[in-house]
């Protein structure tokens, strides 16, 4: 398993400037990625990749999830297929619809037919990127467009996928899923078999299951279980990760956290890989009065098993 560091509104560093520095120093650390999430107010993050392809040379840099709904699928094949270029052939680029009351309150959209929407959405990039060209006609896109870019090369895409829909879209037209909130049981009962199955019928390759989970090494893991109900407490209120917080037989974020000493911590990570997790994507959250010393302890842990899980 893969284990990559994964910053959104916990854990990313406030400048863009502060952001490729920490896509410097994972690569220093040995990891093999670094995500970002696109919040709607924060920096764009498919820039951000492309800066950081320019100061670094092996960690593969994802995006988990950039939403679909606010850039149309030729805008972000064009801003994907550049940042790729300039990385060396490190892009990770995941979508995902996002989520009903973002895309319509804040955008002012319909939210209409997310799974049809996400179908066409990836078919459209995926052709675009791979060959230059696209004329689709579906239901909800008609695409007549193509691109002149000679250093173009396609770049694996996965789908932000909860429900069982998307994760068939995830294993049948995707290159795999990415997960959130949803722990090894989960994976195990539910994700994977969706997502291979989906894969297998297609005659296509195993898929990757991106797996993002918080992550803390701590002594006081009640203390550790407030700070992710502080940082994370908010993804119950949204009914995909609600979704995989039920498979799981769990309340809340809190208890989705991986908390404990070294050995637990260790421990439950396995647990990711061995559910079929090839990906492991962390979001370290700080515990406790000293939050830098907090993170470095959960840092050395996450590299010292780099290889190894």
């Amino acid at each position: 398993m893969r284990i990559g560091l994964f910053v959104g509104s916990t854990g990313s560093a406030p400048t863009v400037a502060g952001q490729v520095q920490q896509v410097v120093e994972a690569e220093q650390d040995g990891f093999n990625s670094f995500w970002f999430s696109q919040a709607p107010n924060k920096n764009d993050v498919l820039s951000v990749i492309a800066l950081a392809g320019q100061v670094t040379s092996r960690i593969k840099m994802g995006t988990a999830v950039i939403p679909t709904f606010s850039r149309h699928p030729s805008t972000i094949t064009m801003q994907a297929l550049t940042a790729h270029a300039i990385s060396g052939g490190r892009l990770l680029l995941g979508i995902g619809t996002s989520h009903q009351g973002r895309v319509e309150s804040q955008l002012g959209l319909k939210f209409y037919k997310p799974a049809q929407h996400m179908e066409e959405y990836l078919q459209i990039v995926q052709e675009l990127a791979s060959t230059g060209k696209c004329n689709f006609q579906g239901e909800l896109f008609n695409v007549n467009v193509s691109h002149e870019m000679e250093d173009a090369q396609a770049f694996p895409i996965m789908v932000a996928a909860h429900g069982p829909r998307m994760l068939g879209i995830a294993g049948g037209i995707a290159d795999g899923a990415i997960t959130w909130m949803a722990g090894p049981k989960t994976l195990d009962s539910y994700v994977l078999p969706l997502v291979t199955k989906a894969a297998e019928e297609k005659g296509r390759p195993a898929p990757r299951i991106c797996a993002a989970a918080p992550v803390a090494v701590t002594e006081d893991e009640s203390a550790a279980r407030a700070a992710a109900d502080r940082d994370y407490g908010r993804y119950n209120q949204l009914p995909s990760f609600r979704r995989m917080m039920d498979v799981e037989g769990v309340d809340g974020p809190a208890d989705m956290a991986v908390v404990g000493d070294e050995a637990s911590v260790e421990r439950q990570l396995r647990a990711y890989a061995d559910a079929g997790a090839t990906d492991l994507m962390v979001s370290v959250f700080p515990v406790g009065d000293d939050a830098k010393a907090s993170v470095a302890r959960t840092t050395a842990l996450l590299k010292s098993l780099i290889g190894r899980i």
